[in-house]
């Protein structure tokens, strides 16, 4: 049986020390910053990408154990073959079983680049066709990975052209004090903007002015050069 032990001393071994450092400083994890004592070998993504054919076999307890590890690229290694999991789950019940996992685990989605490279594609397909009550739970939360989720999450509904979802937490996180929240709600408006140009113009006109200005940048990037500084200097 393949087990965590033997994944983690594979990558371990891939690590790069100046890929390392450099990662550190690119995810904040000095004193005060969002990722805080996160711990990093130094492994490209493309690289992690590469061993989930391997390692997609392992069983989910020691995915867990994989999950919770101290270093940054075994979480996201955990989470890329969860997600492939996902994939080829065959049934509702399976899926289900995978998202439930994805939930207890939750508190080891802890830096950006683990939520945006999980929650859309599991909790976003999962919860496609049923009630997104929990993400607005979510939203509520004291833990910005857990607000981070809610709003990624959106992705996969975007592209399916529900936007409800995506708006109603963009007002909820409105006045979020995390920088990372506004990029992220930014983000998720400006995918929108892509669906369906009107229902974003509707949304802003609305509430751009009370927009953290990081926010408001992004949800416009799309738009018109001379819009875009109408926006910006109150205008609209």
């Amino acid at each position: 049986m393949l087990t965590a032990k033997q994944i983690e001393s594979g990558v371990l071994a891939m690590g790069d020390p100046d890929i390392a450092q450099h990662s550190q400083r690119f995810f904040k994890t000095g004193e005060g910053e969002y990722g805080e004592g996160d711990i990093f070998v130094g492994i490209r993504v493309p690289n992690l990408r590469k061993l989930v054919p391997q390692y997609k076999g392992i069983e989910l307890d020691e995915l867990g154990k994989l999950q919770q590890s101290q270093y940054h690229e075994l979480r996201l290694l955990a989470l890329f073959i969860l997600v492939k999991k996902y994939q080829l789950a065959k049934t509702e019940n399976d899926q289900k079983r995978l998202v439930d996992y994805y939930l207890n685990h939750l508190a080891w989605v802890n830096n950006w680049d683990l939520v945006d490279s999980s929650a859309h594609h599991i909790l976003g397909n999962y919860l496609l066709e049923r009630d997104k009550s929990m993400l607005y739970e979510f939203a509520e939360s004291k833990d910005l990975w857990t607000r981070r989720v809610a709003m990624i999450t959106t992705y996969r509904f975007i592209k399916h052209n529900q936007f409800e979802p995506t708006l109603k937490l963009a007002t909820m996180l409105i006045n979020d004090k995390e920088d990372l929240m506004h990029k992220a709600c930014g983000w998720m408006l400006r995918e929108i903007f892509r669906q369906d140009r009107q229902v974003l113009d509707t949304y802003l006109k609305a509430h751009y002015q009370q927009m953290p200005r990081t926010m408001l940048r992004y949800a416009i990037e799309k738009h018109e050069p001379e819009v875009r500084k109408m926006y910006l200097q109150g205008l609209i």
